[in-house]
Protein backbone atom coordinates (compact mmCIF):
# COMPACT_ATOMS: atom_id res chain seq x y z
CA UNK A 1 0.00 0.00 0.00
CA UNK A 2 1.28 3.48 -0.83
CA UNK A 3 0.87 6.64 1.21
CA UNK A 4 -0.13 10.16 0.30
CA UNK A 5 2.92 12.36 0.62
CA UNK A 6 3.43 16.11 0.86
CA UNK A 7 3.04 16.35 -2.90
CA UNK A 8 -0.57 15.22 -2.64
CA UNK A 9 -3.66 16.67 -4.33
CA UNK A 10 -4.72 20.26 -4.07
CA UNK A 11 -6.85 21.13 -1.03
CA UNK A 12 -10.50 21.93 -1.45
CA UNK A 13 -11.33 18.94 -3.61
CA UNK A 14 -14.87 17.67 -3.00
CA UNK A 15 -15.28 13.95 -2.55
CA UNK A 16 -18.38 11.95 -3.39
CA UNK A 17 -20.88 11.46 -0.59
CA UNK A 18 -21.25 7.75 -1.33
CA UNK A 19 -19.45 5.56 1.21
CA UNK A 20 -16.50 3.82 -0.44
CA UNK A 21 -13.31 2.08 0.51
CA UNK A 22 -10.03 3.10 -1.00
CA UNK A 23 -6.32 3.38 -0.42
CA UNK A 24 -3.72 6.06 -0.84
CA UNK A 25 -1.37 5.33 -3.69
CA UNK A 26 1.64 7.03 -5.19
CA UNK A 27 1.77 10.80 -5.02
CA UNK A 28 -1.46 11.44 -3.20
CA UNK A 29 -3.93 9.75 -5.50
CA UNK A 30 -6.82 7.63 -4.33
CA UNK A 31 -7.33 4.47 -6.35
CA UNK A 32 -10.25 5.18 -8.65
CA UNK A 33 -10.33 8.86 -7.72
CA UNK A 34 -7.18 10.68 -8.85
CA UNK A 35 -6.28 13.67 -6.75
CA UNK A 36 -8.87 12.97 -4.05
CA UNK A 37 -8.00 12.89 -0.37
CA UNK A 38 -9.33 10.79 2.46
CA UNK A 39 -11.81 12.59 4.64
CA UNK A 40 -14.03 11.64 7.51
CA UNK A 41 -17.42 12.80 8.79
CA UNK A 42 -17.30 15.02 11.82
CA UNK A 43 -13.52 15.22 12.05
CA UNK A 44 -11.58 18.33 11.17
CA UNK A 45 -8.05 19.50 10.63
CA UNK A 46 -6.80 22.01 13.15
CA UNK A 47 -8.57 25.32 13.07
CA UNK A 48 -10.60 24.86 9.89
CA UNK A 49 -14.30 25.22 9.32
CA UNK A 50 -14.69 22.13 7.17
CA UNK A 51 -17.09 19.28 7.80
CA UNK A 52 -14.40 16.69 7.20
CA UNK A 53 -10.65 16.40 7.36
CA UNK A 54 -7.85 15.24 5.15
CA UNK A 55 -5.21 13.21 6.84
CA UNK A 56 -2.04 11.82 5.35
CA UNK A 57 -0.80 8.35 6.27
CA UNK A 58 -4.23 6.85 6.82
CA UNK A 59 -4.33 3.62 4.88
CA UNK A 60 -8.03 3.11 4.30
CA UNK A 61 -11.05 4.95 5.56
CA UNK A 62 -14.59 6.13 5.02
CA UNK A 63 -15.12 8.92 2.50
CA UNK A 64 -17.87 11.54 2.74
CA UNK A 65 -18.63 15.02 1.47
CA UNK A 66 -15.98 17.40 2.68
CA UNK A 67 -14.02 20.43 1.72
CA UNK A 68 -10.53 20.16 3.05
CA UNK A 69 -7.67 22.57 3.48
CA UNK A 70 -4.57 20.63 4.37
CA UNK A 71 -1.40 21.62 6.23
CA UNK A 72 -3.05 24.63 7.87
CA UNK A 73 -2.21 24.80 11.55
CA UNK A 74 -2.97 28.41 12.35
CA UNK A 75 -5.41 27.63 15.15
CA UNK A 76 -2.84 25.70 17.16
CA UNK A 77 -0.83 28.42 18.88
CA UNK A 78 2.89 28.88 18.88
CA UNK A 79 2.76 28.55 22.67
CA UNK A 80 2.49 24.81 22.06
CA UNK A 81 5.98 24.89 20.72
CA UNK A 82 8.69 22.92 22.37
CA UNK A 83 11.42 24.87 20.68
CA UNK A 84 9.72 25.25 17.33
CA UNK A 85 9.93 28.40 15.26
CA UNK A 86 7.47 30.27 13.15
CA UNK A 87 6.73 29.42 9.57
CA UNK A 88 6.01 25.73 10.07
CA UNK A 89 4.61 23.10 12.41
CA UNK A 90 6.02 23.14 15.94
CA UNK A 91 7.05 19.93 17.65
CA UNK A 92 3.75 19.85 19.53
CA UNK A 93 1.87 20.32 16.27
CA UNK A 94 3.78 17.42 14.75
CA UNK A 95 2.93 15.29 17.77
CA UNK A 96 -0.74 16.18 17.47
CA UNK A 97 -0.56 15.55 13.73
CA UNK A 98 0.85 12.10 14.51
CA UNK A 99 -1.64 11.45 17.32
CA UNK A 100 -4.69 12.30 15.21
CA UNK A 101 -4.30 9.45 12.67
CA UNK A 102 -4.18 7.01 15.60
CA UNK A 103 -7.64 8.21 16.61
CA UNK A 104 -8.89 8.93 13.08
CA UNK A 105 -8.02 5.54 11.65
CA UNK A 106 -9.97 3.61 14.28
CA UNK A 107 -12.82 6.16 14.11
CA UNK A 108 -13.17 5.87 10.34
CA UNK A 109 -12.85 2.12 10.32
CA UNK A 110 -15.57 2.08 12.96
CA UNK A 111 -17.77 4.20 10.71
CA UNK A 112 -17.28 1.67 7.92
CA UNK A 113 -18.29 -1.22 10.14
CA UNK A 114 -21.27 0.77 11.42
CA UNK A 115 -22.41 1.46 7.85
CA UNK A 116 -22.03 -2.23 7.08
CA UNK A 117 -23.96 -3.04 10.28
CA UNK A 118 -21.12 -5.18 11.58
CA UNK A 119 -20.70 -3.27 14.82
CA UNK A 120 -21.12 0.27 16.11
CA UNK A 121 -18.39 2.87 15.71
CA UNK A 122 -18.02 3.42 19.50
CA UNK A 123 -17.64 -0.29 20.18
CA UNK A 124 -14.99 -0.68 17.47
CA UNK A 125 -13.01 2.38 18.60
CA UNK A 126 -13.05 1.18 22.20
CA UNK A 127 -11.84 -2.23 21.04
CA UNK A 128 -8.94 -0.64 19.15
CA UNK A 129 -7.97 1.65 22.03
CA UNK A 130 -8.08 -1.22 24.51
CA UNK A 131 -5.58 -3.24 22.44
CA UNK A 132 -2.76 -1.26 24.00
CA UNK A 133 -1.16 -3.53 26.64
CA UNK A 134 -1.45 -2.36 30.23
CA UNK A 135 1.77 -1.34 31.92
CA UNK A 136 2.49 -2.79 35.33
CA UNK A 137 3.84 -0.55 38.06
CA UNK A 138 5.94 -2.44 40.63
CA UNK A 139 4.82 0.00 43.33
CA UNK A 140 1.06 -0.38 42.80
CA UNK A 141 -1.20 -3.40 43.27
CA UNK A 142 -4.04 -3.47 40.71
CA UNK A 143 -7.10 -5.62 41.33
CA UNK A 144 -10.04 -6.18 38.98
CA UNK A 145 -13.34 -6.34 40.86
CA UNK A 146 -17.06 -6.16 40.24
CA UNK A 147 -19.51 -4.16 42.28
CA UNK A 148 -22.59 -6.11 41.33
CA UNK A 149 -22.47 -5.95 37.53
CA UNK A 150 -20.20 -2.87 37.40
CA UNK A 151 -16.54 -3.60 36.62
CA UNK A 152 -14.01 -1.56 38.62
CA UNK A 153 -10.24 -1.46 39.01
CA UNK A 154 -8.71 -0.96 42.45
CA UNK A 155 -5.24 0.61 42.73
CA UNK A 156 -3.39 0.31 46.05
CA UNK A 157 0.18 1.43 46.83
CA UNK A 158 2.43 -1.46 47.85
CA UNK A 159 4.27 0.61 50.43
CA UNK A 160 3.14 -0.01 53.99
CA UNK A 161 1.11 2.71 55.70
CA UNK A 162 0.38 2.79 59.43
CA UNK A 163 -2.53 5.19 58.90
CA UNK A 164 -5.56 5.01 56.61
CA UNK A 165 -4.90 6.27 53.10
CA UNK A 166 -6.79 8.86 51.06
CA UNK A 167 -9.34 7.42 48.65
CA UNK A 168 -10.05 8.50 45.08
CA UNK A 169 -13.03 7.46 42.97
CA UNK A 170 -12.07 8.04 39.34
CA UNK A 171 -14.51 8.34 36.42
CA UNK A 172 -12.87 8.19 33.01
CA UNK A 173 -13.69 10.53 30.14
CA UNK A 174 -14.69 9.82 26.55
CA UNK A 175 -18.13 11.40 26.17
CA UNK A 176 -19.79 8.15 27.31
CA UNK A 177 -18.70 6.87 23.87
CA UNK A 178 -14.97 6.26 24.17
CA UNK A 179 -12.68 5.66 27.12
CA UNK A 180 -12.46 2.64 29.40
CA UNK A 181 -10.76 1.23 32.47
CA UNK A 182 -7.80 0.42 30.24
CA UNK A 183 -7.37 3.81 28.57
CA UNK A 184 -7.00 5.52 31.96
CA UNK A 185 -5.02 2.76 33.66
CA UNK A 186 -1.68 4.60 33.60
CA UNK A 187 -3.29 7.76 34.96
CA UNK A 188 -4.84 5.90 37.89
CA UNK A 189 -1.56 4.10 38.61
CA UNK A 190 0.26 7.42 38.70
CA UNK A 191 -2.31 9.02 41.01
CA UNK A 192 -2.17 6.08 43.41
CA UNK A 193 1.63 5.97 43.49
CA UNK A 194 2.35 9.69 43.74
CA UNK A 195 -0.40 10.58 46.22
CA UNK A 196 -0.31 7.37 48.27
CA UNK A 197 -4.03 6.93 47.63
CA UNK A 198 -6.33 4.00 47.07
CA UNK A 199 -7.89 4.64 43.66
CA UNK A 200 -11.12 3.07 42.43
CA UNK A 201 -11.70 3.43 38.68
CA UNK A 202 -15.30 2.84 37.60
CA UNK A 203 -16.12 1.00 34.36
CA UNK A 204 -19.57 2.44 33.75
CA UNK A 205 -21.71 1.37 30.81
CA UNK A 206 -21.54 3.51 27.68
CA UNK A 207 -23.10 4.27 24.34
CA UNK A 208 -24.57 3.20 22.04
CA UNK A 209 -26.37 0.49 24.03
CA UNK A 210 -26.66 2.44 27.26
CA UNK A 211 -28.03 5.96 27.13
CA UNK A 212 -28.86 8.53 29.81
CA UNK A 213 -28.89 8.04 32.77
CA UNK A 214 -27.21 4.62 32.85
CA UNK A 215 -23.60 5.86 33.05
CA UNK A 216 -24.33 8.26 35.92
CA UNK A 217 -26.31 5.66 37.84
CA UNK A 218 -23.49 3.14 37.50
CA UNK A 219 -21.03 5.69 38.86
CA UNK A 220 -23.28 6.62 41.78
CA UNK A 221 -23.84 2.95 42.64
CA UNK A 222 -20.11 2.14 42.49
CA UNK A 223 -19.25 5.17 44.61
CA UNK A 224 -21.75 4.23 47.30
CA UNK A 225 -20.38 0.68 47.33
CA UNK A 226 -16.85 2.03 47.77
CA UNK A 227 -17.89 4.45 50.53
CA UNK A 228 -19.45 1.57 52.43
CA UNK A 229 -16.26 -0.51 52.10
CA UNK A 230 -13.59 2.02 53.10
CA UNK A 231 -12.45 0.01 56.09
CA UNK A 232 -11.84 -3.01 53.84
CA UNK A 233 -9.44 -0.99 51.68
CA UNK A 234 -7.82 0.95 54.51
CA UNK A 235 -9.21 4.32 53.36
CA UNK A 236 -9.64 7.35 55.60
CA UNK A 237 -13.36 8.26 55.49
CA UNK A 238 -12.45 11.94 55.92
CA UNK A 239 -10.27 11.98 52.80
CA UNK A 240 -12.34 10.59 49.94
CA UNK A 241 -12.09 12.50 46.66
CA UNK A 242 -14.08 12.12 43.44
CA UNK A 243 -12.19 12.79 40.24
CA UNK A 244 -12.70 12.65 36.49
CA UNK A 245 -11.80 14.06 33.11
CA UNK A 246 -14.26 15.29 30.47
CA UNK A 247 -17.59 13.55 31.02
CA UNK A 248 -16.03 11.89 34.07
CA UNK A 249 -15.47 15.32 35.60
CA UNK A 250 -19.14 16.12 35.16
CA UNK A 251 -20.04 12.80 36.76
CA UNK A 252 -17.82 13.65 39.74
CA UNK A 253 -19.84 16.80 40.43
CA UNK A 254 -23.14 15.00 39.88
CA UNK A 255 -22.10 12.35 42.40
CA UNK A 256 -21.27 15.08 44.92
CA UNK A 257 -24.69 16.66 44.42
CA UNK A 258 -26.55 13.37 44.66
CA UNK A 259 -24.81 12.27 47.85
CA UNK A 260 -25.49 15.50 49.75
CA UNK A 261 -28.66 13.93 51.14
CA UNK A 262 -26.99 10.71 52.31
CA UNK A 263 -26.00 11.36 55.96
CA UNK A 264 -25.24 7.67 56.50
CA UNK A 265 -22.30 7.84 54.05
CA UNK A 266 -18.89 9.48 54.53
CA UNK A 267 -18.84 12.98 53.04
CA UNK A 268 -16.87 13.60 49.88
CA UNK A 269 -13.81 15.66 50.87
CA UNK A 270 -13.05 17.21 47.48
CA UNK A 271 -13.67 17.00 43.73
CA UNK A 272 -11.09 17.14 40.92
CA UNK A 273 -12.51 18.17 37.56
CA UNK A 274 -10.29 18.04 34.47
CA UNK A 275 -11.85 19.87 31.48
CA UNK A 276 -15.22 18.65 32.73
CA UNK A 277 -18.56 18.59 30.90
CA UNK A 278 -20.83 20.51 33.25
CA UNK A 279 -23.82 21.65 31.23
CA UNK A 280 -25.75 20.44 28.18
CA UNK A 281 -27.83 23.57 27.63
CA UNK A 282 -25.88 26.42 26.01
CA UNK A 283 -23.67 25.97 22.96
CA UNK A 284 -23.00 29.62 22.12
CA UNK A 285 -20.35 30.51 24.71
CA UNK A 286 -16.98 31.91 23.55
CA UNK A 287 -15.15 28.58 23.69
CA UNK A 288 -17.76 26.93 21.46
CA UNK A 289 -17.08 29.57 18.84
CA UNK A 290 -13.31 29.73 19.24
CA UNK A 291 -12.57 26.01 19.49
CA UNK A 292 -15.31 24.36 17.47
CA UNK A 293 -12.77 22.67 15.15
CA UNK A 294 -9.88 21.96 17.51
CA UNK A 295 -8.95 18.30 18.05
CA UNK A 296 -9.55 16.07 19.81
CA UNK A 297 -13.06 17.29 20.64
CA UNK A 298 -14.67 19.33 17.88
CA UNK A 299 -18.27 20.45 17.74
CA UNK A 300 -19.39 17.66 15.41
CA UNK A 301 -18.13 14.90 17.68
CA UNK A 302 -19.39 16.68 20.79
CA UNK A 303 -22.86 16.94 19.30
CA UNK A 304 -22.71 13.28 18.26
CA UNK A 305 -22.00 12.27 21.87
CA UNK A 306 -24.65 14.66 23.25
CA UNK A 307 -27.42 13.58 20.88
CA UNK A 308 -26.67 9.87 21.29
CA UNK A 309 -26.47 10.08 25.07
CA UNK A 310 -29.79 11.91 25.39
CA UNK A 311 -31.33 9.94 22.50
CA UNK A 312 -32.10 13.13 20.56
CA UNK A 313 -32.56 13.26 16.80
CA UNK A 314 -29.41 14.79 15.26
CA UNK A 315 -31.57 16.79 12.84
CA UNK A 316 -31.98 19.36 15.64
CA UNK A 317 -28.31 20.30 15.43
CA UNK A 318 -28.70 23.74 13.81
CA UNK A 319 -31.73 24.56 15.99
CA UNK A 320 -29.74 23.81 19.13
CA UNK A 321 -26.76 25.82 17.95
CA UNK A 322 -29.04 28.84 17.50
CA UNK A 323 -30.50 28.45 21.00
CA UNK A 324 -34.02 27.82 19.66
CA UNK A 325 -34.46 24.59 21.62
CA UNK A 326 -35.33 26.31 24.90
CA UNK A 327 -37.96 28.96 25.70
CA UNK A 328 -37.05 32.53 26.62
CA UNK A 329 -37.99 32.06 30.28
CA UNK A 330 -35.48 29.21 30.59
CA UNK A 331 -32.69 31.30 29.10
CA UNK A 332 -33.65 34.15 31.40
CA UNK A 333 -33.53 31.90 34.45
CA UNK A 334 -30.10 30.43 33.71
CA UNK A 335 -28.36 33.34 32.00
CA UNK A 336 -27.24 34.59 35.42
CA UNK A 337 -25.04 31.49 35.58
CA UNK A 338 -24.38 30.67 31.91
CA UNK A 339 -24.12 34.14 30.38
CA UNK A 340 -20.86 35.20 28.73
CA UNK A 341 -20.64 38.12 31.15
CA UNK A 342 -19.56 35.58 33.78
CA UNK A 343 -16.47 34.71 31.73
CA UNK A 344 -13.33 36.85 32.15
CA UNK A 345 -12.74 39.28 29.30
CA UNK A 346 -9.40 37.78 28.33
CA UNK A 347 -11.20 34.66 27.17
CA UNK A 348 -13.49 36.63 24.85
CA UNK A 349 -10.94 38.60 22.87
CA UNK A 350 -10.36 35.98 20.18
CA UNK A 351 -13.00 35.14 17.56
CA UNK A 352 -16.03 35.65 19.76
CA UNK A 353 -19.23 37.34 18.68
CA UNK A 354 -22.39 37.26 20.84
CA UNK A 355 -25.20 35.53 18.95
CA UNK A 356 -28.90 36.41 19.35
CA UNK A 357 -31.07 33.41 20.17
CA UNK A 358 -33.75 32.51 17.68
CA UNK A 359 -37.45 32.06 18.61
CA UNK A 360 -38.42 28.83 20.31
CA UNK A 361 -38.94 25.70 18.26
CA UNK A 362 -41.48 23.91 20.45
CA UNK A 363 -40.94 20.52 18.84
CA UNK A 364 -37.22 20.77 19.56
CA UNK A 365 -37.92 21.78 23.17
CA UNK A 366 -40.15 18.78 23.76
CA UNK A 367 -37.38 16.48 22.61
CA UNK A 368 -34.35 18.20 24.13
CA UNK A 369 -35.55 19.50 27.51
CA UNK A 370 -33.93 16.48 29.14
CA UNK A 371 -30.73 18.53 28.92
CA UNK A 372 -32.05 20.60 31.84
CA UNK A 373 -31.91 17.60 34.16
CA UNK A 374 -29.22 18.17 36.80
CA UNK A 375 -27.78 14.76 35.96
CA UNK A 376 -26.86 16.32 32.61
CA UNK A 377 -26.23 19.90 33.68
CA UNK A 378 -24.92 20.08 37.27
CA UNK A 379 -23.73 23.64 36.58
CA UNK A 380 -27.32 24.94 36.75
CA UNK A 381 -28.14 23.50 40.18
CA UNK A 382 -29.63 25.98 42.64
CA UNK A 383 -27.41 27.91 45.04
CA UNK A 384 -28.63 25.81 47.97
CA UNK A 385 -27.08 22.75 46.34
CA UNK A 386 -23.95 24.37 44.92
CA UNK A 387 -23.02 26.00 48.23
CA UNK A 388 -22.82 22.56 49.89
CA UNK A 389 -20.40 21.08 47.38
CA UNK A 390 -16.91 20.15 48.57
CA UNK A 391 -13.69 21.95 47.77
CA UNK A 392 -12.77 21.73 44.10
CA UNK A 393 -9.66 21.50 41.95
CA UNK A 394 -10.58 22.62 38.44
CA UNK A 395 -8.36 22.21 35.38
CA UNK A 396 -9.30 24.04 32.19
CA UNK A 397 -7.57 24.09 28.80
CA UNK A 398 -7.38 27.10 26.50
CA UNK A 399 -7.99 25.16 23.27
CA UNK A 400 -10.98 23.18 24.48
CA UNK A 401 -14.54 23.37 23.22
CA UNK A 402 -15.68 22.97 26.84
CA UNK A 403 -13.29 25.48 28.41
CA UNK A 404 -16.08 27.82 29.51
CA UNK A 405 -17.79 25.07 31.50
CA UNK A 406 -14.87 25.13 33.92
CA UNK A 407 -14.73 28.94 34.03
CA UNK A 408 -18.45 29.24 34.79
CA UNK A 409 -18.36 26.49 37.40
CA UNK A 410 -15.36 28.07 39.07
CA UNK A 411 -17.17 31.40 39.34
CA UNK A 412 -20.33 29.82 40.76
CA UNK A 413 -18.43 27.99 43.47
CA UNK A 414 -16.31 31.00 44.39
CA UNK A 415 -19.36 33.28 44.55
CA UNK A 416 -20.90 30.84 47.04
CA UNK A 417 -17.79 30.58 49.19
CA UNK A 418 -16.67 27.09 48.10
CA UNK A 419 -12.85 26.86 48.00
CA UNK A 420 -11.48 26.44 44.46
CA UNK A 421 -8.01 25.63 43.20
CA UNK A 422 -7.83 26.50 39.50
CA UNK A 423 -5.22 25.50 36.95
CA UNK A 424 -5.55 26.83 33.41
CA UNK A 425 -3.41 25.18 30.74
CA UNK A 426 -2.61 27.81 28.13
CA UNK A 427 -1.28 25.13 25.78
CA UNK A 428 -3.89 22.50 26.62
CA UNK A 429 -6.64 20.95 24.54
CA UNK A 430 -9.47 18.57 25.34
CA UNK A 431 -8.21 15.04 25.88
CA UNK A 432 -4.58 16.00 26.41
CA UNK A 433 -4.43 14.11 29.72
CA UNK A 434 -4.89 10.85 27.82
CA UNK A 435 -1.54 11.38 26.07
CA UNK A 436 0.29 10.84 29.36
CA UNK A 437 2.95 8.12 29.07
CA UNK A 438 2.42 7.75 25.31
CA UNK A 439 6.05 8.35 24.47
CA UNK A 440 6.54 10.64 21.48
CA UNK A 441 2.82 11.39 21.42
CA UNK A 442 2.79 12.68 24.99
CA UNK A 443 2.27 16.40 25.50
CA UNK A 444 4.06 18.11 28.41
CA UNK A 445 0.70 19.57 29.42
CA UNK A 446 -0.52 16.11 30.46
CA UNK A 447 2.28 15.83 33.02
CA UNK A 448 1.53 19.28 34.41
CA UNK A 449 -2.12 18.37 34.84
CA UNK A 450 -1.27 15.19 36.72
CA UNK A 451 1.25 17.03 38.88
CA UNK A 452 -1.41 19.61 39.76
CA UNK A 453 -3.84 16.83 40.71
CA UNK A 454 -1.26 15.10 42.90
CA UNK A 455 -0.24 18.36 44.57
CA UNK A 456 -3.89 19.10 45.38
CA UNK A 457 -4.41 15.62 46.80
CA UNK A 458 -1.30 15.79 48.96
CA UNK A 459 -2.49 19.05 50.55
CA UNK A 460 -5.81 17.61 51.71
Amino acid sequence: MGWAGPGGPAPGREVTSRPRLGVFWGRGTLTGWPEARFVGPGVNCLGKEDEGAAWAKVGWTYCSVARVHVDTWSSLPSSHSAGGTGGGCTRAQHRLKSFRPHFLLSHQQGMIFEKLRICSMPRFVRFMHDLRPLKEDPDVVVTDLRYGTIPVKLYQPKAFSCIPRPGIVFYHGGGAVLGSLKTHHVICCHLSKKSGSVVLSVGYRRLPQHKFPVAVRDCIAATIHFLKSLNVYGVDPDRVVVCGDSVGGGVATIVCQKLLDCPDLPKIRAQILVYAILQAVDFQSPSYQQNRNIPLLNWNFAFYCWSCYLDINPSWKSTIMKGAHLPAEVWEKYSKWLGAENIPERFKKKSYRPMPREPLNEAAYLETNLALDLMNSPLIAEDEVMSQLPEACIVSCEYDLLRDHSLLFKKRLEDLGVPVTWHHMEDGFHGVLSTFDMGYLQFPCSTRILNAMVHFLNKL
